[in-house]
């Protein structure tokens, strides 16, 4: 069935959020047939959060939807390894450094492990690899040559680094609507600047010290500061302007802001009323995933990773549809409450799809009339704005459905599951009983337990059966009379 054709082609006109300027958009690439498409990456000094890992499922719907619209792909995401400071407005010390303080380790040891772990879960979330990561240390050179051709015009030297004058460029904070929003209050004073928004693009490191990553420049031996590695990475690889950048929304107000001045420098664009002369055309960010009980925070030593989820015996992709279930541009609220509903939506949902790829005829030759209105349904969902939430229920539709023919159906489902990104196609029921971390029980264990139950049963012996029962409850597995999966792990 996965081989048969797309049953409906897509025709309802992409719109996209530009942050930018404050409203939907149709999207109008920059050249015909392609998207170009850069997303701030992670900081690879510490895990990833499962907050921070919703900013990546957003990128990857928004990247699968322009797939699914015929567009040809060009995805780029950074890896920051250098030059990140522990306040995100530009002050304190670098993030990679500190790390590799307090584990007594090598700064490129740091690196190496956490990005091996952030790409470890863009994998568990089923996220498409893009077109290319760029890694910030791999462009230094490129970045000092940026710095160089924007120097004269538009920065300033201070002891402790070289800055880029914000008053020199139109329009700066547009994206954060400084002005009204407070947006530069996050930014702490340093000695010398000429404006409170200025920052830093080049920082030395302090006379009588060596940093494990420095490299000479024309203001001396240092790094590149966190703001001119995405100017520089997304330019050298898509181009100026390019059609969309991304990120949480935590860079609306200072990041990207900077990124934009930068951009404007160094192709010497005017104002902001053109979008494109920030160096995007549109600009979009993931609202925050919300915790009560704090531990979406770093700083706390304990937060909430993809791991702990599966060490309590979620499955990855159960997270990926809680963020599906949302829209991007909302708060999602996370509790242990709505993760396991969102595994139960999964469930049903590959236990239906598994049930018509069991009992599924051929679909029929051509295209069946009845695909189309619920394909254009989803259309106009994943069309605005990537109206996931809407999206799913017209794929659940389609499952739901009676009459029609089962083959057709999968094909339908898995069509509109290629832009969702649950994994439909390869995932099973069986792939979503996680053992919770602790449970000591094997599989070969519940299931000899299983068979002694199935005995009594079948002896009328219903109070071994109720024993037994009780003994896997004990084990934190519950068993499902009826059900062809027999058991799952129970969740706590």
């Amino acid at each position: 069935m996965s081989n048969a054709p797309a049953p409906f082609s897509p025709v309802t006109s992409l719109k996209l959020f530009n942050s930018l300027t404050r409203q939907l958009e149709a999207f109008e690439p920059v050249h015909a047939g392609e998207a170009r498409v850069y997303s701030c990456g992670p900081t690879v000094y510490n895990y990833p959060h499962i907050g921070n890992m919703r900013a990546y499922v957003f990128a990857d719907v928004l990247g699968r939807t322009l797939s699914f619209k015929g567009y040809k792909l060009s995805h780029v995401i950074n890896i920051t390894d250098v030059g990140h400071l522990t306040d995100d407005a530009d002050a304190g010390e670098d993030k990679m450094e500190k790390m590799a303080r307090a584990e007594a380790r090598s700064i490129w040891d740091i690196a190496e492990h956490y990005k091996q772990a952030y790409w470890a879960d863009v994998c568990a979330l089923n996220i498409r690899q893009p077109a290319r990561w760029t890694v910030a240390t791999d462009y230094v050179p490129q970045m000092i040559e940026f710095a160089k051709s924007i120097a004269d015009k538009h920065c300033y030297e201070l002891d402790s680094g070289l800055y880029f004058d914000v008053s020199t460029v139109a329009d700066y904070g547009r994206l954060a609507r400084a002005h009204t929003d407070d947006g530069e209050g996050r930014i702490e004073a340093v000695e010398g600047k000429r404006n409170a928004a200025d920052f830093a693009i080049w920082r030395k490191t302090p006379p009588g010290e060596k940093r494990q990553m420095e490299w000479d420049s024309p203001w001396g031996p240092g790094a590149p500061g966190w703001h001119l590695e995405c100017s520089v990475m997304s330019g050298e690889v898509l181009g100026f302007p390019f059609d969309i950048h991304t990120g949480g929304i935590d860079h609306r107000e200072i990041h990207h802001p900077n990124e934009i001045a930068q951009n404007q420098a160094f192709c010497c664009t005017n104002g902001l009323d053109l979008p494109a002369n920030s160096g995007a055309k549109i600009w979009m960010h993931n609202n925050f995933l919300v915790e009560r009980s704090g531990k979406m925070s770093k700083s706390s030593g304990e937060f909430l990773r993809l791991q702990l989820l599966i060490d309590k015996g979620y499955h990855p992709l159960a997270y990926r549809m809680m963020c599906l279930q949302a829209h991007y541009r909302s708060e999602l609220e996370f509790s242990w409450d709505g993760l396991a509903a969102a595994l139960t939506r999964l469930k049903r949902l590959v236990m239906a799809v598994e049930e018509l790829n069991a009992n599924a005829s051929e679909p029929r030759p051509g295209q069946s009339e009845w695909w189309k209105e619920p394909f254009v349904r989803f259309d106009n969902a994943i069309s605005d704005d990537l109206n996931t939430a809407v999206a799913l229920t017209c794929m659940e539709e389609i499952v739901a459905l009676k009459k029609q023919n089962r083959g057709e159906r999968v094909v339908a489902v898995l069509e509109m599951d290629e832009t969702l990104g649950l994994g439909l196609r390869h995932l099973s029921r069986a792939d979503l009983r996680i053992r919770p971390k602790g449970v000591e029980t094997t599989e070969a264990e519940i299931e000899a337990i299983l068979a002694r139950r199935k005995e009594a049963r079948a002896a009328k012996d219903f109070a071994r059966s109720d024993a037994l029962r009780d003994e896997l409850t004990a084990k934190g597995v519950d068993v499902m009379d009826g059900d062809p999966l027999g058991w799952e792990w129970k969740l706590a």
